[in-house]
């Protein structure tokens, strides 16, 4: 199951964007395929002593040490068992101060591959203090259904990794 994402040919059209859609706690939601390297299904990760609970720990990727992050534990979503449709979506993001980064994302299933134009977007609700709604992007609808389009660097540098380098100091 260990799938490389290949570029697309699809024609997205001028004002559309590619984004991978997968399932975490009955929602769906999508990042930005261009920010994804690879889909591997679940096989563990090495834990890591200190870290908060929704760092499951890390693998080794040809080499690469790629932390991995429990997204339903990091959304304060109910726990459940992973199961054969459980992945890791394997994301690279730019850090201003280190470069680029290889995280590691735990979903309970991946969905498909959505071209998303302009008009079909959203803006994310503001929630006040109760939520914090500064990960999405935006919302789109596709086919009678809402997906929750995620800001992947903002998440991983703002959210993760932010709450380690304090769990750290």
């Amino acid at each position: 199951m260990n799938e490389r994402v290949e570029e697309q040919s699809l024609d997205v059209g001028e004002n559309a964007q590619q984004f991978l859609s997968f399932k975490l706690g009955g929602e769906e939601y999508g990042i930005d395929i261009l920010k994804v390297q690879e889909i591997k299904g679940w096989e563990g990760a090495t834990p890591i002593p200190n870290m908060p609970e929704y760092i499951l720990g890390v693998i080794n990727l040809r080499g690469t040490v790629v932390p991995i992050i429990n997204l339903r534990s990091f959304f304060e979503m109910d726990e459940l068992q992973f199961t054969k449709t459980t992945v890791v979506i394997v994301v690279r993001v730019v850090d201003e101060e280190k470069g680029e980064r290889t995280m590691g994302l735990v979903v309970d299933a991946v969905s498909e591959v959505h071209n998303i134009s302009q008009e079909e977007l959203r803006p994310a609700p503001e929630f006040g203090g109760a939520c914090r709604s500064d990960f999405i992007l935006s919302l789109a609808t596709k086919e009678d259904k809402m997906i929750i389009l995620l800001e992947v660097d903002r998440l991983i540098h703002e959210g993760i990794l932010q709450a380690i380098d304090l769990n750290i100091d």
